[in-house]
């Protein structure tokens, strides 16, 4: 049995200077970023990609007894010019998911809540997917699922899944629940994620995965902050 943690980062990089009495949680800078990687490497855990984590749910693939995903929700530009680099000369692969409706834009779901970020270009997903980080759905709008019937559930999944095909040449098959949010009905969701064609999903939650054993539709995820404590998250020393 393997333990993986799938951490889930947004924005690497320094912030816009905050409006006045508020700023976010979701900027961890480049530095403690490389410092999370090192860390888990010290610690005796290895990088998985999304293949190898597919391999071991579907078909008992042999995964390190201590391993670790790095995933990113948003796909904010700087995914690409600040994150992308380390990860490369460190030898990290990892996934973004990105909700297709905002590709090229901003972040305009989080208006009035979080700074303003520009999300990646396809010139700048085609270069992460060139990279080792695999290019995954993040839904088309940014919604929370709970908030949706049934029919427009699937089709967030479906209309984010072909675009991102259409464009990367590729299966896409993870997803990434916005908000971790999967929807009122965990079998229902489970139900229209196959039927679409994915092959796991992550919500949010918990510490570190055991394969074989998770569910392979409700995958959680450690949420990293800039004062996120792996030790503490994982039961580490």
């Amino acid at each position: 049995m393997s333990k993986v943690a799938i951490l889930s980062y947004h924005k690497i990089g320094a912030p816009p200077a905050p409006p006045k009495g508020w700023e976010s949680w979701y900027y961890v800078s480049g530095e403690g970023f490389e410092r999370d990687l090192n860390w888990l490497s010290e610690r005796g855990y290895r990088f998985i990609s999304r293949d190898d984590l597919f391999a071991a749910i579907e078909k008992g693939g042999a995964l390190p007894e201590k391993a670790a995903l790095i995933t990113f929700d948003d796909g904010y530009r700087n995914n690409a010019t600040v994150a992308m680099p380390i990860m490369r000369r460190l030898g990290v692969p990892g996934v973004v998911f990105v909700p297709t409706g905002y590709i090229g834009g901003i972040n305009s779901w989080d208006t009035g809540h979080e700074p303003e970020e520009g999300i990646c270009t396809w010139e700048d997903l085609h270069e992460l997917e060139e990279n080792g980080l695999a290019v995954e759905s993040h839904s088309v709008s940014h919604p929370a699922f709970s908030d949706l019937t049934d029919e427009q559930h699937e089709l967030q999944l479906r209309e984010s899944k072909e675009l991102l095909e259409d464009h990367l040449g590729r299966a896409v098959e993870f997803m990434a629940y916005p908000f971790g949010d999967a929807g009122k009905d965990a079998a229902k969701s489970a139900e229209l994620l196959q039927r679409v064609g994915y092959r796991a999903a992550c919500l949010y939650g918990g510490g570190g995965v055991q394969i074989p054993g998770a569910n392979r539709w409700r995958l959680e995820r450690l949420a990293m902050g800039p004062d996120s404590k792996l030790g503490e998250m994982l039961g580490e020393p």
